[in-house]
């Protein structure tokens, strides 16, 4: 922001932002009127675009009966209906629904519940939870502890919880061996997290934690075939809870309101936020079997934990009102995403330094490598990410570039996340701005 001494503390204390000023359908708009077409949803929150009007209405409707009541006094018809909706599109055997503000909330709940349940059920050993490298979970000291991104965690480190244990990652372009399909890679991978509850041992392992498509950590990497189905055996066989974080990649964004879906398993819980609320409210969720919500009843029927804004109305009400429109849009979902695939690789599939095009449905990732034969990244010094981002910002265009793709240190990609609205035409102005900004920023660096 020009012109004016801000008081906000910013994400970063150099950045000078434009201020926006309005939206229209996929594009946010400033106070210069300069138009910018959100092609990955602010972080794959606005799914409806940012001139949802049925949403908004919807939350208005709701302040003006009651905003906001504690919900240790109270639960709301918001609530119970969003809850039902839920229930009603979720995988078999999930049954309850605890609602946050956000994903790194929702994952905190889900970490507790997973320590909450063992010792309700006497299995008070049960304390290690184990998630992957190159994941995200969230900010919180416990989010952040059960993800993998180095990056994050480094200056945190000695804050982290040590009950938090890492296997590796699974990203088939990046780490299948030579001569070794994508199913043997998967469950090559999968077998690691047998190893791991083994070495711990199976008596004090509570859960797994995972992204069924990972996202901004390494840019919308579905699971190899056949993967989480072996990840789910094995946690079925070692009594270990599974828990999938959808933060990002649920809520319709891969063209299933849950991205597990396309996997064919059911968790024991589900973390789920962002895309729920459309950005028009803050709101998460951590949803749970039957069988879970009944060892707490049963118990102590007492969950230990809780966030003052947990079940808040207006954010149920535009929850609501977004869940009525998400459904319907699965099928734009997944043609608009074949057909951004499909443009992404026209534009750069052939490009030098472009390694891979990946995802499904309106959630895509562009990896960025310095040599494609090789798949070696660019020198992080150079820092294509951040400067890819500004490249296509000056355009008008909204992409979410990251760095340290590869361990956390090293390799750039570009994350694709546009609302569920979006036509050919979005598609097209997607591919034609992404590539011309990537040959921009890569001829300079070449140039220095």
């Amino acid at each position: 922001m020009s012109g004016n001494q801000s008081h906000v503390f910013p994400r970063h204390t150099k950045a000078d932002l434009p201020v926006v000023a309005g939206g229209d359908g996929p594009y946010l708009i400033d106070t210069t009127g300069k138009r910018y077409l959100d092609a990955c949803g602010g972080a794959a929150v606005s799914c409806l675009g940012h001139s949802a009007r049925d949403v908004t209405e919807a939350a208005k409707a709701q302040l003006d009966r009651i905003p906001y009541a504690h919900t240790s006094f109270f639960t709301s018809e918001p609530a119970e209906k969003l809850a039902d909706i839920l229930i009603e599109r979720a995988p078999e055997g999930i049954d309850r629904v605890y609602f946050v503000s956000g994903g790194s909330e929702a994952t905190e709940a889900a970490i507790k519940l997973s320590r909450q349940v063992f010792t309700e059920r006497g299995e008070t050993s049960r304390r290690h939870v184990i998630a992957r490298w190159q994941s995200y979970h969230g900010n919180t000291l416990g989010a952040l502890s059960a993800g993998g991104n180095r990056w994050r965690r480094a200056q945190f480190e000695p804050l982290l919880v040590g009950a938090m244990h890492h296997i590796d990652a699974c990203h088939y372009y990046r780490w299948g061996a030579d001569g070794e399909s994508p199913e043997e890679y998967g469950i090559r991978v999968a077998n690691q997290l047998d190893e791991k509850i083994r070495e711990l041992g199976p008596e004090t392992v509570a859960a797994f934690i995972a992204e069924p498509v990972v996202g901004a950590t390494m840019g919308a990497v579905p699971a190899a075939p056949g993967y989480f189905k072996r990840i789910r055996e094995i946690c079925d066989e070692h009594g270990v809870l599974l828990i999938l974080d959808e933060v990002m990649c649920g809520m319709g964004r891969t063209g299933h309101i849950f991205a597990c879906e396309a996997d064919g398993i059911t968790p024991d819980i589900i973390c789920i936020a962002k895309g729920l609320g459309a950005g028009v409210q803050p709101i998460g969720a951590m949803l749970c079997t039957g069988e879970i919500y009944e060892t707490i009843e049963q118990g102590s029927g007492f969950f230990q934990h809780g966030h003052t804004y947990l079940g808040h109305a207006t954010a149920c009400a535009a929850g609501v009102a977004v869940m009525e429109r998400i459904p319907g849009l699965m099928p734009n979902v997944r043609d608009m995403g074949d057909k951004l695939q499909a443009a992404l690789v026209a534009a750069m599939g052939d490009h030098p330094h472009v390694g891979d095009i990946r995802g499904r449905g309106l959630f895509r990732g562009v990896e960025i490598v310095e040599d494609r034969k090789t798949k070696e990244p660019f020198d992080p010094g150079l820092g294509v990410a951040v400067k890819l981002k500004k490249a296509c910002f000056a355009d008008g265009l909204m992409v979410y570039p990251m760095s340290g793709t590869v361990d956390g240190r090293l390799g750039d990609h570009a994350l694709i996340a546009p609302p569920f609205i979006i036509d050919e035409t979005h598609v097209a102005e997607i591919a034609e701005k992404l590539s011309g900004a990537l040959d921009r920023v890569l001829g300079e660096a070449k140039a220095a």
